[in-house]
């Protein structure tokens, strides 16, 4: 079993042990398939979460003009609502029972709610409301997150784990960047696109997502059904039965260990990554107005340059999780989640205002092109209506911190952009794995769901957060909160340094 965990430190991404002269190992390869089948899971969840997110606010003022921005805030917000809602439920039932069956019921659903996502249009009224019920039974089916974490973290050894939970947040990042670029390539159906009539179906350019992210989900059930085994290994990478598959069988429940948890490590895990999902919505909610404020940026322009940068982010969280991998097993889990954080913080310093340049006003645009109050209103309208040049850019003069605010230079923001690219993925990645470690071999299905729950929790919270502080105190002030944030999660995880420690080291046991 050595030999097997050395080659984990040659490991590619997205390459496994089974690599290994050990491969020809039945159980070691079927162990290796159903975990492989996870990180398609997981790159499946995070694609149904992005693939529609670009042309979700077009799609909802076509379908009920009486939508408003505030309406596609709680849209956007269902999702995780949904998955915070579910993901304990999910890992309850993957505790006691296979967990194939939450996985094929999570899934079922994810594919019934993009069915009725892309059926929006056909009632008569408050489609609105369909499409927000639709994103929140997405987001349930989501939820089992929890359960695809605790698979892998019972599915592994301690030497392999760090390693498997690296290549499943790779497959994460992939669906994030994937889910917009597949949006884009089905923009060319174009609004009105085909009419199915005998399903009476509008195939366009809003509905194709969801029914392509719908074709995923079936792929996905049939690889659960066909290919998913049960496999629970202890610290050392020996075969056990677990929990859920003596339940199966009718067993009774024998090797489930008397050493408790440390539960002071478990809220501590949980409170640091709700703080580190929390800075990471408030990061990719305000990058958008932040940019058009600070650099005059178009809507148009703010949508391609952000764009841009959120995949060339997504590509930058790859090679860090790569390198992840190697380093951890060097300087181990905590210290990799300390300089993360250490870097989030740095980005987020670089961030606040300096100088003595200020922001473009709208209101200048205005009084140059001798606009009088009157009349702004009506010309707003006429050119969203037109699509002519003359959108105003800039701060908003109604953010009354913009004429006082100094401006946050294009250096500053692609720097900050870089940094949190670096840290934002070390912490994600180290705080599930040094979570999964704490828990141990006890089944972790509920454990892992409420973990996922703050997560989903935190991406709800954040973007009411940023809107309000960013909008009323502006970038200074929001930021400097930020940073103090970061700095209470830093001193946090420093006070209880020595009890995030693995399950087996907090018990006297030493692994090989």
């Amino acid at each position: 079993m050595s030999q097997l965990s050395d080659s984990d430190d040659t490991t590619p991404l997205l390459r496994d042990e089974s690599s290994s002269d050990d491969s020809q190992d039945e159980d070691y390869k079927s162990r290796w398939r159903s975990i492989r089948v996870m990180y398609f899971t997981m790159f499946l969840s995070s694609v149904g979460f992005t693939i529609v997110i670009t042309s979700l606010w077009p799609y909802l003022q076509k379908v009920d003009d009486s939508a408003t921005a505030t309406f596609l805030g709680w849209v956007v917000a269902a999702y995780s609502l949904g998955q915070m809602l579910a993901s304990p439920i999910f890992g309850l039932w993957s505790n006691y029972r296979p967990h194939r069956e939450p996985l094929v019921c999570s899934i079922t659903i994810n594919l019934f709610a993009n069915i009725y996502y892309a059926y929006a249009y056909l009632p008569r009224t408050e489609n609105k409301f369909h499409i927000l019920m639709s994103r929140a039974f997405v987001g349930f089916g989501a939820g089992n997150v929890a359960v695809v974490r605790s698979f892998v973290a019972g599915a592994t050894s301690l030497n392999e784990r760090t390693s498997a939970m690296a290549n499943m947040s790779a497959c994460q990042a992939l669906g994030f960047i994937l889910g917009p670029a597949l949006q884009a390539c089905l923009s060319f159906i174009g609004e009105d696109g085909v009419t199915v009539k005998f399903i009476d179906l509008q195939l366009n350019m809003y509905t194709a997502p969801a029914l392509l992210a719908t074709g995923f989900c079936f792929i996905n059930i049939l690889l659960v059904v066909l290919v998913l085994r049960e496999h629970h290994v202890d610290e050392h990478g020996r075969q056990t039965r677990a929990i859920n598959y003596t339940l199966e069988d009718g067993d009774d429940v024998s090797e489930e260990t008397e050493e408790t948890i440390d539960q002071v490590a478990v809220l501590t895990s949980n409170v640091l990554f709700f703080i580190i999902m929390f800075i990471f919505a408030v990061f990719e909610t305000i990058a958008t107005p932040l940019s058009m404020d600070m650099f005059a940026w178009t809507r148009k322009e703010a949508v391609l340059y952000n764009g841009i940068i959120i995949c060339c982010i997504g590509l930058e969280a790859i090679l860090v999780f790569l390198v992840v991998k190697v380093v951890s097993r060097r300087v181990g889990d905590r210290p990799v989640l300390l300089v993360g954080l250490a870097i989030i913080f740095c980005g987020f310093f670089i961030l606040l205002p300096w100088g003595n340049h200020y922001p473009k006003i709208q209101w200048a645009d205005i009084k140059n092109n001798s606009m009088n109050n009157s009349l702004v209103s009506q010309m707003s309208k006429a050119a969203a209506a037109a699509n002519s040049s003359v959108e105003p850019t800039g701060c908003p003069y109604e953010q009354t911190w913009c004429q006082y605010t100094p401006a946050i230079n294009l250096a500053q923001y692609i720097s900050s952009d870089i940094l949190i690219g670096v840290g934002y993925p070390a912490c994600n990645v180290m705080s599930y794995t040094l979570y999964s470690k704490i828990l141990g071999p006890k089944p972790q299905g509920v454990y892992m769901g409420w973990l996922t729950a703050s997560g989903s929790g935190a991406r709800t919270v954040a973007p009411i957060f940023v809107s309000q502080a960013y909008t009323i105190l502006g970038p200074r002030w929001a930021f400097s909160l930020i940073c103090g944030l970061v700095v209470g999660a830093i001193i946090l995880l420093s006070s209880v340094y020595r009890r995030l420690i693995t399950f087996s080291v907090r018990h006297g046991r030493t692994i090989s």
